[in-house]
C-alpha cells in the first residue's frame, strides 16, 4: 500500500427514520475524541436519511462533539409531523391525487406523492446551515461532502460532491460523481423514497432516493480519496437465527419491507463485502507481485459497524406511535401489525423509536471501543482485532 498519510473516510447509509441508529453510533464516538476536537472524518458521505446527518456533521466540522450533539438532540425529539404532513387533508389529498390523476388523465401532477414532505424541507433549512459547508472546507475541517440521488431521467446515481478544488468529477457505468454547493435540495432529492416522497428538482432534473440505483455506495468515498472506511449500516436482519417465519399470504406491507430492505440494506452489505474480498486477495498477492503486473488496485481498512439487534423488533414495539391519521390509512396494508413493521420503520419519525435507536447505536459503537480507536488512530484494523478475546 501507498505509505502515505490514510484517509478516513465516514460512510452513512439510508433508511429513513433508521437513520437515528448513525447518531447513536456517531454520539459514542464523540465521547471517544478529545472534546472540542474538529470532525475525525475528512471525507462524509451520505445517502437518504445517511446524506442528512452527514451534511449536517460537514456543516460544524469544527468542532465533531458539538455537531453530534446538535443531530442527537433533533432525532431525540423528532416527530412525523416535521418530515411529512400527517393531517386528515393532506394524507386524502395525497392519496387522491396520486390514484384520480393517473387513471383519469394518464399524467402525473407536479409533486407527485403519497407524502407531503414539506414539513421536512423547513426542518432542514432551520437546523443545518450549508453555508458552513464551504467553511469547513477552507479551514481544514473537512476534505469532501458526497450526497447521492438517483436521476429519474437517466437512470444514474448521481454523487454530488464539494470539496477540495483537486477533487476531479468521475464517470463510471451507472453512476458519477458531479460537483456542486450542496443545499437543502440535494437532501430532499436523496431521501425522495418512490412514491412516498416526492421528487426533487436539482439542477433542472429530478431526482429520487439515492439508495435506487447506488450499485456501489462505497465508491464515492474512494473516489475522493479516502484509503479507510467507517460504515454505519442500518441493516434489519444481522443473521439468520433472526429471521421470521412468514405465516400465511404476505401483507402489502411486508411486500414494501422486503423492497425497501433490498433497496437500503442488502447494496450496502454486498458492496463491503465485495470490497473485503478484494482486500483479501491483495494481500495474498503482495506488494511485489501486485508492482510486478501493474496492478495499481489498493487495500482499503473497512470498519462496519450494523444494528445488534433487528429494526424490525424494535419498530414493531413503537408502530402505535404513529399519527393516527397515517395509522388508519395503512391499516388495510397490514403495516400496523408486528409482520409490517419492517416497512413503518422507515416512515416511524417518533421519539419512542428514534431514542431506542440511538440508545442501541451508543451501546453498539461502545461494544467496539477498541476497533473504533484503532481506526480513528490509523492503526491496522486487523491487528486490533486479533487483540480481542
Amino acid at each position: 500500500m501507498n505509505k502515505q498519510d490514510p484517509v478516513r473516510g465516514l460512510i452513512l447509509s439510508g433508511g429513513g427514520a433508521r437513520g437515528a441508529y448513525q447518531v447513536g453510533v456517531l454520539a459514542a464516538i464523540a465521547e471517544m475524541v478529545p472534546r472540542g476536537a474538529p470532525n475525525p472524518f475528512p471525507i462524509i458521505c451520505g445517502t437518504s436519511a445517511g446524506a442528512i446527518n452527514a451534511a449536517a456533521l460537514s456543516a460544524n466540522a469544527g468542532n465533531y462533539r458539538a455537531a453530534v450533539r446538535g443531530l442527537e438532540r433533533v432525532w431525540s425529539n423528532i416527530t412525523a409531523e416535521q418530515v411529512y404532513r400527517t393531517d386528515l387533508y393532506a394524507c386524502l389529498r395525497g392519496v387522491m391525487r396520486w390514484f384520480f390523476s393517473g387513471v383519469a388523465t394518464g399524467k402525473t401532477p407536479e409533486r407527485s406523492s403519497l407524502l407531503d414532505n414539506t414539513p421536512l424541507q423547513r426542518l432542514l433549512s432551520l437546523v443545518i446551515n450549508f453555508r458552513r459547508i464551504q467553511e469547513s472546507l477552507d479551514q481544514g475541517h473537512l476534505r469532501a461532502l458526497a450526497i447521492t440521488a438517483s436521476a429519474y431521467a437517466s437512470g444514474e446515481s448521481v454523487s454530488f460532491f464539494q470539496g477540495a478544488e483537486e477533487l476531479p468529477e468521475w464517470i463510471r457505468a451507472r453512476r458519477k460523481g458531479k460537483r456542486s454547493r450542496i443545499g437543502v435540495e440535494h437532501l430532499l432529492g436523496s431521501a425522495a423514497i418512490p412514491i412516498l416522497f416526492p421528487a426533487t428538482n436539482v439542477d433542472g432534473a429530478y431526482y429520487g432516493d439515492g439508495a435506487l440505483r447506488q450499485l456501489a455506495p462505497l465508491s464515492p468515498a474512494l473516489h475522493l480519496g479516502a484509503t479507510r472506511l467507517l460504515v454505519i449500516g442500518v441493516s434489519g436482519n444481522v443473521s439468520a437465527g433472526h429471521q421470521r417465519r412468514l405465516s400465511g399470504y404476505p401483507s402489502m406491507a411486508q411486500v414494501l419491507g422486503h423492497v425497501l430492505n433490498s433497496v437500503f440494506v442488502d447494496t450496502l452489505e454486498g458492496d463491503v463485502e465485495r470490497l473485503e474480498r478484494i482486500n483479501h486477495t491483495l494481500s495474498a498477492l503482495g506488494e511485489r507481485t501486485r508492482r510486478k503486473h501493474g496492478i495499481k488496485l489498493r487495500e482499503v481498512d473497512v470498519l462496519k459497524i450494523y444494528p445488534s439487534r433487528p429494526i424490525d423488533e424494535i419498530a414493531a414495539e413503537h408502530i402505535r406511535e404513529l399519527p393516527r391519521t397515517l395509522r388508519f390509512f395503512l391499516r388495510s396494508s397490514g403495516a400496523t401489525r408486528s409482520p409490517g413493521a419492517s416497512a413503518m420503520s422507515y416512515l416511524l419519525f417518533e421519539p419512542g423509536f428514534t431514542n431506542a435507536l440511538i440508545e442501541m447505536g451508543r451501546k453498539d459503537a461502545m461494544a467496539r471501543k477498541e476497533e473504533i480507536m484503532a481506526f480513528l488512530n490509523d492503526q491496522p484494523l486487523m491487528e486490533a482485532a486479533s487483540e480481542e478475546p
